[in-house]
């Protein structure tokens, strides 16, 4: 049985946007994000972060340096009992036609194949309207955050839900949850 999955933005949307963030001990969790995973986990959906890491083709970080980055969210994360179901990012520039670098579904695609999710009823969180845009075209429902860069984004793109933060965001998905069964 596949099943449904939480694709979530990084930074800006789970960590506090720390503009090509290389070190580890930069990290910060943003207020919200744990209680929000955490509601989502026992909602029973996976919870993959898809982020765009432009800063690898930059030179501004190496792979090595995002993959101790990622090690460590996933940990900090596991001290709180939230575990993270995959990782996926796109090191191409913006003024790259890449098939993964977000808006384009690339990523999400490659995810739901390995991970076999089930895209029909999964959800995109971000706080970018490339976020909402990438999870529109493969119609998933989308929350615009307000935190990170929400507020720039907002007007520009039509989500299904604007949240103040990942716990506002995962009340909502509750509430479409329970309306639907």
């Amino acid at each position: 049985m596949k099943l449904r999955a939480v694709f979530l933005d990084r930074d800006g949307t789970i960590i506090k946007e720390k503009h090509y963030l290389r070190d580890c001990s930069e990290i910060e969790l943003i207020e919200g994000t744990v209680k929000g995973l955490r509601l989502l986990r026992e909602m029973k959906f996976k919870l993959v972060i898809i982020t765009n890491q432009s800063g690898i083709k930059r030179g501004i970080l190496t792979e090595r340096e995002l993959e101790m980055v990622h090690k460590k969210l996933k940990i900090l994360l596991l001290k709180e009992g939230i575990a993270i179901d995959g990782i996926y990012f796109s090191p191409d520039l913006p003024e790259e036609k890449s098939i993964t670098r977000k808006p384009q579904t690339g990523l999400l695609e490659k995810a739901e194949n390995e991970l076999k999710l089930q895209l029909r009823g999964s959800y995109c969180i971000g706080d970018k309207k490339e976020d909402v845009e990438m999870g529109k075209k493969k119609g998933l429902r989308t929350i615009l955050v307000m935190t990170g860069y929400g507020e720039e984004s907002k007007g520009k793109v039509k989500p299904d839900y604007v949240a103040e933060d990942l716990l506002d965001a995962a009340l909502w998905i509750k509430e479409k949850e329970k309306g639907e069964k």
